[in-house]
This record gives structure tokens, sequence and C-alpha cells, in this order.
């Protein structure tokens, strides 16, 4: 199990409060070196354990999808790039991946491209001309011209989308699920093998870790998967 291996493996903490962030965080001790906090957890505490998980030597995302009037987007973006942490997402709009940019400093900064929890008919009924495929292969080449880090994208998209951003941008892919898995509200998935075949940099697991009865030994057997692949 190599260290590269688990630093591409990054666990979504999305539990309800710190407490029982923290409960997991021990359950997964070194087997994990990076994580997640998304907006349950930020809005209940999140953003202090964040500080704490970076003092001690962990990875930090920020998983807010920033979108606002530029302006606002900027300053929020500078605030969390003076915490010190990894990543930060952000809608891919042009005018938001704009003002994040301004902001973020050496924050590297996720663009979300389409949710993988959409399909083409969920963005039918939203409003949207275009369908999965073709939104996210305009929103991919925006964050390229707009100097962002990484995509946030479904696995499904990897082997399309790689060739338009090329080898530097980072490829961060939720919607992963060991074989058998329950699939929950994703709707555009694969397994941990499968995505980094396909050009994942990262692999953000929530519940396959978080719900199963040994979280560490669940974290253990995904990174030797990627590793395998």
């Amino acid at each position: 199990m190599t260290a590269d291996a688990r630093d591409r493996l990054i666990v979504a903490l999305d539990v309800e409060s710190v407490e029982a962030a923290r409960a997991l965080i021990a359950q997964l001790g070194d087997a994990v070196s990076f994580y997640k906090i998304g907006m349950e957890l930020a809005y209940g505490g999140g953003l202090d354990l964040a500080r704490e998980l970076k003092d001690a030597g962990k990875r930090v995302f920020i998983d807010l999808k920033l979108h606002d009037i530029g302006a606002t987007v900027e300053r929020a973006t500078r605030q969390i790039a003076r915490m010190g942490m990894d990543f930060l997402t952000i809608h891919a709009y042009p005018q938001t991946m704009a003002a994040a940019r301004a902001g973020a400093g050496d924050l590297r900064l996720l663009a979300v491209t389409v949710m993988t929890s959409y399909d083409d008919a969920d963005l039918k009924e939203a409003g949207y001309a275009l369908g999965v495929a073709e939104l996210v292969a305009r929103r991919a080449a925006q964050a390229k011209a707009a100097g962002i880090d990484g995509l946030i994208l479904s696995p499904l998209e990897l082997s399309t989308i790689r060739p338009i951003v090329g080898p530097q941008v980072l490829l961060v892919t939720p919607g992963v699920r060991p074989a058998g898995a329950d699939a929950g509200d994703q709707k555009r998935i694969l397994t941990p093998a499968q995505a980094i075949a396909a050009s994942a940099n990262h692999l953000v697991v929530g519940r396959p870790i978080t719900r199963a009865a040994d979280p560490r030994a669940a974290a253990q057997a995904i990174v030797v998967e990627i590793a395998g692949a």
C-alpha cells in the first residue's frame, strides 16, 4: 500500500457533527491521509476541525461549491486560502472561476462541472439545452482557460475530458462505488479501479467507507484497488 495510492483517496466526512467526524477519523487512523469537509459538517463547526486536521499533517478539501457575485467569491476564496487548505470547490461558471482564481493564491481550485447526481433528464428539466457530456466538455474547456487547477466530474466523463484539459489539470471524481456497493443518489458511477484507469487523480468516497461496518478496512481495500489500477 503506497503513500501515493493513499493520497489519491479522499474520504468525505459527510456526517452531522464534529464529534461524529472525530470518531470516524480516529477509526480510520493512518489508513487515510486526505479528507473532504462539505456543507453539512462545515456549517456545524467543521472549519475548526479542518484546521485540526491540517495541524495533524492531513490534507483537507473544503467542498463548499462557491457560486455568487464575483466580489463575494473572491473574498470567500481568499478566506479559505488563509486557512491553508489544499482544495476548494467552486461552480464552473466563467465569472465565478475568474473571481476565485483572483482570491486563491496557492489554494488549488476544483471547478464543479455537472453534479454526479444529475443526468440528461435532470438538466433538461432545469432548462439546460445541453446534455451532460456536452456541458461537462464546455465547462472543462472554460476552466482550463481560466487557470483552474482541477475539475469535479463523474468517472464516466474522465476519458473524454482528459484530452481536452491535458495532463496537468487534476480530475477529481465522486460517484465512485466499489463493486457491489449501493449507488445511493449517484447516477454516473464507476468502481475505484475503473476510475483510476480512466485517468482520475483523486477519488472522493463517502458512504462506502463512512457507513461500512469497518471503515478502516473499507478504506484500505479501496487504497489497495487504487494501487493495483
